[in-house]
């Protein structure tokens, strides 16, 4: 009787979750496939010495080396240039479009005429291409001085400011930081979006009950708006993040893959790629990867422990 009650019990479940998982199985075929399938295969790639064109096309064998790419990428001083440039564009990206973005929204969170047209301006570079916007901002920041100056030099020179000319990308130490200009012209209105959100989901009574309590504008912000604020700068932070730890496209149309003071591990890995050196370019990718997840994994967990919560 009991055998019996169970073998009705499973068969219930099964058909509870079984048409469902049904209907996911080709989703979850196709994800296992090409995208973690494709990171299993990149890892191994990372681990061969497959260097060479004719390693490449199979004439010649590729032995498994560990994780020697890795220790000889770390200990390479261009690839080390390439991270100090990740780090010094990711810090400056998203601390311009947090900064931007949060002054925008707290700007058109007071009642003021023509709020939509402000916030259609402030979110239209977002359906701009980074590409497009990169041609347009390679000619802002050409690095050219005096008579043939142009783009944001020649603009400080006719307004009397040409002591802020300067080399834009061609500076070896800080031209990525260059790089991020256009990045956080493009980003800060979908910051905004987020913050304006954020600001328009807290509750009038809440700002009024303070203010009867008799705190001051500050107080009523460093207890109450900024801590309703922090899940939308959070976000915003793995949001802003994780993008400019892949910019590519952006760097490409500014700049080019061989030019030293705008790369990053992304055009390194792309320059591997097409120097046929597959297991370089796979380690790069793998680095990547580790990057990424130190930034999105932990916001995952802290998500999830919410969810739990509520």
């Amino acid at each position: 009787m009991a055998k019996k009650t169970k073998a009705v019990s499973s068969k219930s479940k099964i058909s509870s979750w079984g048409p469902g998982l049904l209907l996911i199985s080709p989703s979850i075929i196709l994800v296992g496939v090409f995208v973690y399938g494709m990171i299993g295969a990149n890892i191994i790639t990372s681990m061969k010495d497959t260097h060479t064109a004719a390693q490449v096309s199979g004439r010649k064998p590729s032995d498994f080396v560990g994780f020697s790419n890795f220790g000889k990428l770390f200990a390479d001083p261009d690839f080390q240039h390439s991270l100090i440039n990740l780090l010094l564009f990711t810090v400056v990206f998203l601390v311009g479009t947090l900064l931007i973005g949060f002054l925008w929204a707290w700007l058109l969170d007071r009642p003021i005429k023509g709020e939509g047209i402000f916030r259609s301006i402030f979110m239209f570079p977002m359906a701009i291409s980074f590409v497009a916007s990169g041609v347009v901002w390679r000619w802002l920041l050409n690095p050219a001085k005096g008579e043939t100056a142009s783009g944001l030099n020649r603009l400080f020179q006719q307004v009397g400011l040409g002591f802020l000319q300067n080399s834009w990308t061609q500076n070896i130490t800080f031209g990525v930081v260059a790089i991020a200009l256009p990045a956080i012209w493009q980003l800060s209105g979908y910051v905004m979006a987020l913050f304006l959100a954020g600001f328009r989901g807290i509750p009038d009574e809440l700002r009024e009950a303070a203010r009867v309590d008799g705190a001051t504008e500050w107080q009523l912000y460093k207890q109450i708006i900024f801590p309703q604020l922090a899940p939308i700068a959070l976000s915003a932070v793995i949001i802003i993040g994780h993008m400019s730890l892949k910019s590519f496209d952006l760097i490409m149309s500014i700049t080019d893959q061989r030019t030293y003071s705008t790369k990053v591990p992304a055009i390194d890995m792309f320059n591997a790629m097409t120097d046929n050196d597959y297991s370089n370019a796979a380690a790069i990718g793998t680095i990547l990867l580790v990057i990424v997840a130190i930034f999105v994994v932990p916001y995952l967990i802290h998500d999830s422990k919410e969810s739990a919560k509520r």
